[in-house]
């Protein structure tokens, strides 16, 4: 094989390949970036057998072929190379010279055909989505995924799709998330991603409203195209939590409050909040205003802001970096927040209409001697 290419070019599709390679792994192969050179162009691949992505970049291809390179120094070679034009030679017992500039490396690949197979899809379901739909979307609900396996399925993303909308629900047993936008479909489905292909997926994802993408969804994969790359990705299996059912019906106390103001007096009771030391956030809502208190081993801290209150008063405790989560991903400079006693989840929604709702599950709060 043997490829000339622009570096910068190669460094960007190197860069972003690399995040889906195994970094350890019993099959050496997968510890790599499979290149495959071919008429004018040099796809790169990266794949730990559960997630996978590909791009393609141009090239003057002098000699077809292919062979894989250690993802982690080829990544550091090429990021370092001090002129625009890169070659890239190997030889038929795949030792590979990358030459740029006056710089010259010699390192050894791995034959292409130890290289697992990349799970094809035959898709049962596609999506078209501008670019920062989707971008908005896996936002704010990624924040709510579970980070434990205690149970797998909630280490991803639900996608509910019920042919007028689609839906996206993560929740991790402390807070449930959920976003939802008019998106047309052919036939209801739904499917869990995992969490990290979809902070990938983000990466990848450009601000623009103009770009689209393809979501091809099938039995066990799913497959993002992007751009010029590729991602796919094994879907998780098993029973994804009734999260209608957890979403309290009833709300007695409802209240309309500045997002910002909210969060920067939660982030000041805060500060005397440590991993050491752990508090809950206590929050009385009563007469028009919000009281924020917090108490450790450190001090206290009180503050206050005014909000719209209808209802009874409430006295609730939450986690701090639970409710700043939802507060964090809530779109608009006002949120609206239903309450129903001290021992209901706390739902944070828009000012108006339902695109996003948030579920923040209360700390109980031990009564204070005064």
């Amino acid at each position: 094989m043997k490829i000339i290419c622009n570096k910068q070019q190669l460094t960007e599709a190197v860069s972003n390949v690399q995040r889906a390679v195994s970094t350890k792994s019993s099959i050496p192969a997968l510890e790599g970036i499979l290149l495959r050179a071919e008429g004018n162009s040099v796809t790169l691949c990266g794949y730990d057998l559960e997630l996978g992505m590909t791009t393609v970049i141009e090239a003057a291809v002098e000699q077809p072929g292919s062979l894989i390179l250690s993802a982690r120094l080829f990544g550091d070679i090429v990021r370092r190379l001090p002129a625009e034009q890169v070659c890239i030679a190997s030889d038929e017992k795949h030792i590979t010279a990358i030459t740029c500039g006056p710089s010259e490396f010699s390192i050894v690949g791995i034959p292409a055909e130890e290289y697992p197979e990349i799970p094809s899809i035959t898709s049962e379901t596609s999506i078209d989505l501008p670019h920062n739909l989707l971008k908005s979307m896996i936002r704010q609900t990624i924040f709510a995924v579970a980070d434990t396996d205690a149970k797998p399925i909630h280490t991803g993303t639900l996608f509910e799709l019920d042919g007028t909308a689609l839906r996206l629900v993560s929740v991790d047993g402390y807070r449930l998330a959920i976003r939802e936008e008019p998106v047309q479909c052919a036939e209801p489905t739904s499917f869990v991603v995992p969490g990290k292909t979809l902070s990938e997926v983000n990466k990848l994802l450009s601000d623009s409203d103009e770009e689209t993408l393809s979501i091809l969804v099938g039995r066990r994969h799913i497959l993002f195209k992007i751009g010029c790359y590729t991602v796919i990705s094994r879907l998780l299996e098993g029973e994804f939590l009734d999260y209608k059912a957890a979403i309290p019906t009833a709300s007695g106390t409802e209240v309309l409050v500045k997002t910002r103001g909210l969060m920067d007096s939660v982030e000041r009771v805060s500060l005397l909040i440590t991993d050491r030391l752990k508090s809950p956030v206590r929050c009385v809502f009563q007469d028009h205003e919000i009281k924020i208190s917090c108490s450790t081993a450190m001090g206290r801290a009180n503050d206050q802001l005014e909000a719209e209150i209808t209802g009874p008063n409430v006295e609730i405790g939450f986690n701090n970096r639970y409710l700043l989560d939802a507060l964090r991903n809530a779109d608009g400079d006002e949120v609206r927040v239903q309450l129903n006693g001290p021992l209901s989840p706390m739902k944070v929604l828009p000012r108006e209409g339902n695109s996003f709702l948030f579920l923040v599950l209360p700390v109980r709060l031990k009564s204070e001697v005064g």
